[in-house]
């Protein structure tokens, strides 16, 4: 059975140290036997300011962070999701992607996502406002693609919230949904685990959630809890701490094509599944 990791970092406003820290870490998961391995949403920079990720935008197939994913994925012999990273768009100035990148084990960038909801929110009860539409691109179209793990549908942190969008990609195959994520400390603590196992529940699906964790220099506080969840709902393995740290599972796609058998949820769905 294929393994597969997510990894928790503590990202920063250094791309150099963050990127050797995901390194680190995606040494010690291919160790341990992974053939996947998922790092979180702005795991490359996590600045003192928004518009610091322009500043480091790259254009798509170029640029340090880029080359550092398909690196680290030739050399290890790893498939690496790449969390999020800032991509420039041309027809959005002042603006980049939040784009989450595939790359297999040759080092080649086999799929894209750019994160499609964006988080505008002011978190109740804080002092914490965001708005993430002032500095990011939405993206328009789901992506699900083959890998070692099964078919997989890419989504990212606040996608979380809108069911729909996993819905669209379990009808064209996902079987492993992947959401890495930044996620605020009092929502991560309310919700997090909540949706990652209904989206899990309701689609039969593995879910692969790595996260950031912990205290960043900009002074946020981000959940962790980086975990693995099977289809029926079960935490396979976590992150429990904050900090660094990866998250170790078998996707078994027995148990994935007997329990839709078994329970054939996705079969009694009464309403068609709209488009984007």
């Amino acid at each position: 059975m294929p393994v597969a990791a997510v990894i928790q970092l503590t990202s920063g406003p250094d791309v150099s140290a963050n990127l050797a820290s995901a390194r680190t870490l995606l040494e010690q998961a291919r160790r341990e036997g992974a053939v996947f391995a998922a790092l979180p949403e702005n795991f490359a920079i996590m600045g003192h300011k928004e518009t610091d990720k322009l500043e480091v935008g790259e254009s798509f197939g170029e640029g340090p962070i880029q080359a550092f994913l398909a690196h680290t994925a030739r050399e290890l012999r790893l498939w690496i999701l790449g969390g999020t990273a800032p991509i420039q768009v041309p027809e959005s100035p002042g603006k980049v992607a939040a784009a989450s990148l595939l790359f297999d084990d040759q080092g080649r960038c086999v799929a894209r996502y750019d994160k499609i909801h964006l988080f505008d929110v002011d978190i109740p009860g804080r002092e914490e406002r965001y708005r993430e539409s002032a500095t990011i691109a939405a993206g328009r179209s789901p992506t699900v693609v083959t890998t070692p793990i099964g078919r997989l549908g890419m989504a990212v942190c606040y996608d979380v919230r809108f069911p729909e969008l996993f819905r669209v990609m379990q009808s064209q195959g996902a079987e492993v949904l992947s959401l890495p994520s930044a996620f605020t400390a009092p929502t991560g603590k309310a919700h997090w685990e909540i949706l990652l196992r209904a989206r899990a529940v309701e689609n039969l699906s593995f879910v692969l959630a790595p996260a950031q964790g912990g205290h960043h220099a900009n002074g946020r506080e981000t959940h962790g809890d980086s975990m693995i969840v099977d289809p029926w709902g079960h935490v396979l393995a976590r992150v429990a701490a904050p900090g660094p740290g990866l998250a170790i599972a078998e996707i078994d796609h027995t148990v994935l094509q007997e329990l839709r058998g078994r329970f054939p949820a996705l079969n009694h769905r009464r309403f068609a599944i709209g488009g984007l």
